[in-house]
């Protein structure tokens, strides 16, 4: 019996998802380039209005005013020139009608008056699957994907996109300076002012280096302690926070839980933590409270690290250790920790290396150790001990760069691949043999 099919069976249906898709297209490019002009409002505004009255103005017209007038430039932007929107998500406008009796001056007019109406066409893609731009299609223009409309080669001020980004780019400069009131002149002109420190720097209070030495002890075991016991829990974590590895409704719910939890942690800093813990374990017990800090955010950033190399991983290793009848445990032992274990001691040294940085700031807010002190010294204004303090941390800080880019060094340019080769070998071997009874017998 023969098939028979209808003239059109070869033709994509109409979706939900492809009518939104370009309906999401064209309203993005409107998004972007309001957003543009606003900030660009913005910044003018304030720059303009507030060294006059000295205060923070940024707004001196409703807001819905200013809203309606950026998406009238955005439109006209976008119809008589390439915008900021149509070159960050290559969209281009075309004319279809060369030939028409309407001038293309006026259509284009139109068109930009026009597309403020562009969000309410999410009405008859709701109703129809289908997305059409009337209006562009009234007007005789059409959008299409930068690279179907080859763009001749303009200097880059001729280009609109590229003179609204300057403009963007020196207004934003303009509001910065006069926020942070940056004033070149009085760098050279008032270096007067630090004679008496100067003169503490250069004759150093040697007798202060011993002790010195015994806080930068503290502190840098408060930075070891912090990333081992990170890595203790952050490497279990990690497997939970993988999105490749999140298999059923279990598995994604701790995904996300543990990927929010950590975005709240490592966006508390240090500083913060150890102020808490210092209250929780009493002032007598700083160093600990650094530690606790520390560890905090160590674990919200290792996990984050180690889980994003997890979702890296070549599947095709975990994929072939999986078909010959792993269980789960067998599959992380030898199809996933083989790849990450080089990665995940890395990511280690380069956290240690932070904590010993960071661990002098943590006990400058009353986390002990050497930074505790240091703060203490500069506070009564004594900078001949702070000095020597000061050329402490930075002897452990470039000794620990030093030793940690070694380190890294070491083990990326290591001799993984040969042992990951010889086991893949091994692996293909008890796979090809699987089936005269060997199983798995000698490969783990």
């Amino acid at each position: 019996m023969e098939n028979s099919y209808h003239a059109d069976f070869m033709v994509n249906r109409p979706s939900w998802s492809n009518a939104l898709r370009q309906y999401r297209r064209d309203v993005y490019v409107l998004f972007v380039d309001v957003s543009f002009l606003v900030a660009m409002w913005l910044l003018v505004t304030y720059a303009w209005h507030s060294p006059e009255r000295g205060e923070l103005l940024f707004l001196t017209v409703p807001w819905w005013f200013m809203l309606l007038a950026a998406s009238g430039a955005a439109g006209l932007w976008q119809s008589f020139g390439l915008s900021p929107g149509m070159k960050l998500l290559g969209r281009r406008l075309v004319d279809t009608r060369t030939d028409s009796a309407v001038s293309a001056t006026v259509r284009r007019l139109a068109r930009a008056s026009l597309v403020l109406l562009s969000p309410l066409l999410l009405f008859p893609v709701l109703a129809t699957a289908k997305y059409t731009a009337w209006h562009d299609r009234l007007l005789g223009f059409v959008t299409v994907s930068a690279a179907e409309c080859p763009e001749p080669r303009r200097a880059w001020f001729r280009r609109s996109w590229a003179v609204g980004v300057l403009l963007l780019a020196a207004a934003a400069l303009a509001v910065s300076v006069i926020i942070t009131r940056v004033d070149l002149v009085k760098l050279f002109t008032e270096f007067d002012n630090t004679a008496g420190i100067r003169k503490q720097i250069a004759h150093p209070n040697w007798g202060i280096f011993a002790e010195g030495g015994q806080l930068l002890v503290v502190t840098l075991f408060m930075a070891f302690m912090a990333t081992l016991f990170g890595i203790v829990v952050a490497v279990p974590l990690s497997f939970l926070a993988a999105r490749n590895l999140a298999e059923g409704i279990i598995g994604r719910s701790a995904y996300t839980v543990i990927r929010g939890l950590l975005s709240i942690l490592r966006s508390i800093q240090p500083f913060i933590w150890v102020i808490i813990f210092v209250v929780w374990v009493k002032p007598a017990n700083a160093p600990m409270a650094g530690v606790l800090a520390l560890f905090i955010h160590s674990v919200a950033d290792l996990t984050k690290l180690y889980a994003e190399r997890l979702e890296s991983i070549d599947a095709g290793p975990v994929e072939a250790i999986r078909a010959t009848g792993a269980n789960r445990f067998q599959v992380i032992l030898y199809g996933i920790i083989p790849q990450i274990i080089n990665p995940y001691m890395s990511f280690t040294i380069y956290r240690l290396d932070i904590n010993v940085r960071m661990s002098t700031l943590v006990g400058m807010v009353g986390g002990g150790g050497i930074g505790q002190r240091l703060l203490q010294e500069m506070r009564v204004n004594d900078y001949s001990d702070a000095v020597v303090l000061m050329i402490l941390i930075m002897i452990a800080v470039w000794a620990m760069d030093t030793l940690s880019a070694r380190l890294r060094e070491r083990i990326e340019t290591g001799s993984s691949k040969p042992a990951l080769a010889s086991y893949a070998k091994r692996l293909k071997t008890r796979i090809t043999s699987r089936g005269n009874g060997e199983g798995w017998r000698g490969l783990f």
